[in-house]
């Protein structure tokens, strides 16, 4: 019989793929997690990395059990500051400051696009 032939043999093989898969994630943010805590100290660390070497599964447990909350909010703290430096960064580089919007209405106004009272308007909202 081919390997292939068997339903069971293949729903089986991908249960074992997907098994291994989230094993290793679950592996890799234990360990990110890890380095992330600051309030953790360098032994307590290098204890749960070699544990985690020698009885990885059962480690993996009993950290997400022990310490899943705190993983969670430091989890949550590091994509609020992410999203809050994306957030200024966007803005930083897409808002034109006062004196460039000034300018670029002021060439408007100079070419006829917009009126003065138009133009004033724009100045007071850019300075405001």
């Amino acid at each position: 019989m081919n390997f292939w032939e068997s339903f069971w043999d293949i729903f089986w093989w991908f249960f074992i793929f997907y098994a291994l898969f989230a094993f290793l994630y679950a592996l890799y943010m234990v360990i990110a997690d890890l380095f992330r805590d600051h309030e953790l100290s360098g032994w307590w660390k290098a204890v749960w990395i070699i544990f985690l070497a020698f009885v990885p599964f059962l480690t993996l447990l009993v950290y997400m059990v022990a310490r899943g909350k705190g993983m969670a909010q430091r989890s949550m703290e590091r994509a609020r500051r992410d999203q809050a430096e994306a957030d200024s960064y966007i803005r930083r580089v897409a808002a034109a400051s006062p004196t460039e919007e000034i300018a670029k209405a002021k060439a408007l106004m100079d070419s006829g696009t917009i009126s003065p009272d138009e133009f004033e308007r724009i100045k007071t909202r850019v300075t405001s």
